[in-house]
């Protein structure tokens, strides 16, 4: 079993296939049980398990900040 990725809130992400809009770059906006994933075009938001989020990004674009908490 890998670990899990490191997801951040703010992470551009590229998506295996295109959003029916056309785009298939999302931006991370929640970080829980479930991936929080808006369309960086049209705005959609979706949700998607970690699991399902892991299987279907492709690869990031742009990494969001590191939370500066993660130490304490």
């Amino acid at each position: 079993m890998k670990p899990p990725l490191d997801i951040r809130p703010g992470d551009i992400v590229q998506m295996r296939k295109p959003h029916p809009c056309g785009n298939d770059v999302w931006k991370v906006v929640r970080i829980g049980a479930e991936i929080g994933i808006r369309c960086v075009k049209c705005e959609r938001k979706v949700l998607l398990s970690r699991v399902e989020f892991e299987r279907r990004m492709k690869r990031f674009v742009q990494r969001g900040a590191a939370d500066a908490n993660a130490d304490s």
